[in-house]
């Protein structure tokens, strides 16, 4: 068995080779190319017979290089930045640092201490495509929000009479039509009814269309403090850049959004996944793209919680002992397993019986969510594991039996 050091750079890796005993056996520095892969290849040919005697520490989970090493049936663990720092300091006490010096850091650790990390998930195809997009996707939204942030901070030095109109919801069509006509208030107040009704059609309004147009123009001529002409007029360019990118943002969502639609429904464990109250496409799609589907990552529900970060830590020492939340955790899963939580209440009547109990043992909102989700994860491994649909009454008859 040999232990393999990857220190990850943009365009090149430093790669240190150890035995069993610590010695060291190659060291190599290669390009993130193809002809790099080669030459790591050919380094550890004379070392390994089989593919899993080749142990690797990298800090990645994912790009090419990982994906080689995986190829090729390497064990590969990817590795939290900090406990590296941390295992650096345990045995480099001079403070010094190097690439190489850190591909035998890492070579190190996997030696010694990889029992507790994690090896990198063998994850389907299907399933590395859907958290592709769902990581695309999300990222999207978050810089659609963004961009609202920035045009509604525009609008409150300029524009008033827009936030007035259209409240928080800059990238709404309504919103991103009107105010791609009328960037400014002086081009607002001049607008007609004919104008503002064909805006609200462009942007897929269907019902009430010449009510609320009457409404959104009495609040766009309302009287209010006025900017300079050429300040407004300059604020007003700023605007129509930041509906330009509100569009763009809302066209890419949409496209992604189809295709995470297309590539979660084909996947095998979709069926059980949406089965289960308060996940729908997107969301589902999420949940398994972050949590993966190698059956064989996760050894209970237990280990699961924890990679979703829903179960709580407890902190003890001497008389002391406290509860808190987990803070070092995948977030975008911690995140997505919260939504779920809170979207199951109207979903699942013992997800709502439970959320209120832990609310009348004074649990805050968001704690009784945080235990909710918790909960949610437990269900959800114990019905891919047992590769069955979610039933309400088997899911909560153990509380059910408790409260009766």
């Amino acid at each position: 068995m040999i232990f393999v050091g990857v220190d990850w750079a943009e365009s090149h890796h430093d790669i240190c080779v150890l035995d069993e005993a610590g010695d060291i056996l190659g060291r190599r520095r290669i390009e993130d190319t193809l002809e790099g892969v080669r030459l790591l290849h050919e380094l550890l040919a004379p070392h390994a017979q089989e593919p899993d005697e080749v142990i690797v520490g990298i800090e990645k989970d994912r790009g090419l290089i990982v994906t080689a090493m995986l190829g090729a049936n390497y064990r590969v663990y990817a590795l939290n930045p900090m406990s590296v720092a941390r295992y650096r300091e345990r045995h480099v006490t001079s403070g010094s640092k190097s690439d190489p010096g850190d591909a035998k850091v890492l070579a190190d650790l996997v030696r010694t201490d990889r029992h507790n990390h994690r090896e990198v998930a063998g994850d389907s195809e299907d399933a590395d495509a859907i958290k592709v997009l769902a990581r695309a996707h999300q990222n999207a939204i978050w810089a659609r929000q963004r961009e609202k942030n920035a045009l509604r901070n525009a609008l409150k030095d300029y524009y008033p009479g827009a936030l007035n109109a259209f409240g928080t919801d800059l990238d709404d069509g309504d919103a991103v039509e009107i105010l791609a006509i009328a960037p400014t208030p002086s081009l607002a107040r001049a607008l007609s009814l004919s104008k503002i009704t064909s805006a609200f059609r462009r942007g897929g309004r269907q019902r009430n269309i010449e009510r609320t147009a009457t409404k959104i123009q009495q609040a766009l001529r309302e009287e209010q403090l006025r900017e300079r002409p050429r300040v407004e007029a300059a604020f007003g360019k700023i605007t129509s850049a930041h509906v330009a990118m509100i569009r763009a943002y809302s066209d890419t969502i949409n496209e992604l959004e189809r295709a995470l639609t297309e590539d979660f429904e084909q996947h095998p464990d979709a069926k059980i996944i949406l089965s289960l109250p308060g996940l729908g496409m997107v969301l589902g799609a999420r949940v398994l793209g972050e949590f993966g589907d190698d059956p064989n990552r996760y050894a209970d529900a237990k280990s699961r919680r924890n990679y979703a970060g829903t179960s709580p830590v407890t902190k003890a020492s001497g008389k002391a002992r406290v509860v808190l939340a987990r803070h070092s955790r995948n977030k975008r899963l911690a995140s997505a397993a919260d939504q779920w939580a809170f979207c199951s209440l109207t979903k699942s009547p013992g997800a709502r019986a439970y959320y209120d109990e832990l609310r009348a043992r004074n649990k805050t909102h968001r704690q009784a969510i945080r235990q909710l989700a918790n909960r949610w994860v437990g269900i959800f491994h114990a019905c891919l594991e047992q590769n069955v649909l979610y039933d309400e009454q088997l899911a909560w008859k153990h509380r059910l039996e408790i409260a009766a």
